[in-house]
């Protein structure tokens, strides 16, 4: 399922991390912060971003 969120919110949802801002993977279902040195994905679970650090998925993970 793709994200599917308002672009109005993805305007204001920052990473909880570096509070830098978001990029929609839609293949992964996730929000990945655009924090090169940041990096964490968030997952999107119905439509939903869960955006709790520990649970966020680090780059060098699968």
């Amino acid at each position: 399922m793709a994200v599917d969120l308002a672009p109005e919110l993805l305007e204001i949802l920052a990473c909880p991390n570096c509070h830098s801002s978001l990029a929609v993977d839609h293949e992964a279902d996730e929000l990945v912060c655009t924090n090169t040195a940041c990096g964490l994905a968030y997952p999107v679970r119905d439509q939903i971003p869960v955006l709790l650090v520990d649970e966020a998925r680090r780059p060098s993970e699968g």
